[in-house]
């Protein structure tokens, strides 16, 4: 009885190890996934949901992570907001007992996310949420493969001094983390480059009715408008800008809802023409990039773009960081992260610090344009699909008879 007894008892220990270290008895380790399923960011969390998924089928058709175990993700819905994000992963690292977290779509939710695995010690890795406060808190728990959104702009800022060459800018934001941290970081661009920014106005997110903020803009008459905006807004933004004649030299996006597919199915004729910066496109020359894209298209019968591909990769860093890990436990999971060295669809990925950032990727920027309904690489001019259409004459593109 007493030899039953140990044997038992070692039985558990063994079991219960295994199912505190983020894996099952079926073999899965066990990785939450923060995003937004419902709500007005469900587009964004739709595409990278479906990424994130593409990835971990081949992952596992490819023998998993380590002696065979599978990669599991258990993704919750966010709603698109803080105090739900904060609750769904207190259940993932309670209940669920991932060992590590990913996702993070909008800056505020991510960020709300961020100081809860800090505060658990549960290692997260960023692919969307780009407000600079996210790396720059200090956190060693906290990881993000995207760019910060103050680099955002990188691309733009040669195209604006190089080709079009404004002097006055209006800034149209909406008033959330994402929003003003955007606003903030292209204002001082603007400053250094000698731009006079004659209007920046924030918007409460979600509005029906941008024409009083428009009118603003169009009275000011400015060389460019710079928006960062989600997709809905960016959408009835560019659809008021054309009923109210608003031309400027340029419309430019701050990435985000200028570059999903839904922007120009939304905004039709008012989005021909407009650029926006971006973090990728699927012609780079990365490893598996146009495959991936190509793939995506191919299953869902729609047009992927960067928030898909930093989805798509940031599955192969989470599976590539826990077969390095020499354990599941939260302090080697995060050694292991901090170590990553790695290409993927979204570029290379290699977590450093500089000024205030820790455990951040740095990658290039891009610009893109909507040329006959279709997402087209511009800017690097060396990079482009299709060659920069500009000056624009907005009347004509937008069909208006003179």
């Amino acid at each position: 009885m007493k030899r039953f007894v140990v044997v038992f008892f070692c039985v558990f220990c063994v079991l219960g190890g295994f199912l505190l270290a983020g894996a099952s008895p079926a073999g899965a380790v066990k990785v939450g996934i923060v995003l937004p399923l419902t709500g007005a960011e469900a587009k964004f969390g739709e595409i990278e949901k479906r990424s994130f998924e593409m990835a971990v089928a081949e992952i596992n058709a490819k023998g998993g992570i380590k002696k065979g175990e599978k990669l599991e993700l258990i993704i919750e819905d966010d709603t698109g907001r803080p105090d739900v994000g904060r609750s769904v992963v207190e259940k993932l690292i309670t209940k669920d007992k991932v060992v590590m977290l990913g996702g993070g779509y909008s800056s505020s939710v991510t960020y709300a996310v961020a100081g809860v695995a800090q505060q658990n010690k549960i290692p997260f890795l960023v692919n969307t949420g780009s407000a600079d406060k996210i790396t720059s808190s200090g956190w060693d728990y906290i990881f993000r493969l995207n760019p910060p959104v103050s680099e955002y702009s990188g691309a733009i800022e040669s195209l604006l001094t190089e080709v079009i060459k404004p002097k006055t800018v209006a800034i149209i934001y909406e008033n959330t983390l994402f929003g003003t941290s955007g606003a903030k970081s292209f204002g001082a661009i603007c400053e250094k480059l000698g731009y006079d920014v004659v209007m920046k106005e924030g918007y409460e997110a979600g509005g029906i009715d941008f024409k009083p903020i428009l009118i603003k803009v169009k009275q000011l008459n400015p060389d460019v408008v710079y928006m960062i905006s989600y997709i809905m807004d960016a959408s009835l933004l560019m659809k008021q800008a054309k009923e109210l004649q608003l031309t400027p030299k340029m419309f430019i996006g701050g990435a985000a809802g200028f570059t999903l597919p839904e922007f120009a199915k939304n905004a039709g004729v008012a989005s021909e023409k407009v650029i926006s910066a971006t973090l990728w496109h699927q012609v780079l020359k990365y490893p598996g990039a146009m495959r991936y894209y190509k793939k995506y298209v191919a299953k869902y019968k729609t047009d992927t773009e960067y928030h898909g591909a930093e989805a798509y990769a940031a599955a192969y860093v989470i599976a590539d960081t826990l077969k390095r890990a020499k354990s599941f436990n939260s302090e080697d999971i995060k050694n292991a992260l901090a170590a990553t060295d790695m290409m993927t669809v979204f570029g290379p990925v290699k977590f450093i610090s500089y000024g205030k950032m820790k455990n951040q990727n740095k990658l290039p920027t891009y610009v893109v344009q909507w040329i006959n309904g279709k997402l087209e690489l511009v800017w690097p001019a060396e990079l482009a699909t299709k060659k920069l259409v500009y000056p624009v004459d907005w009347m004509k593109t937008w069909k208006y008879k003179k």
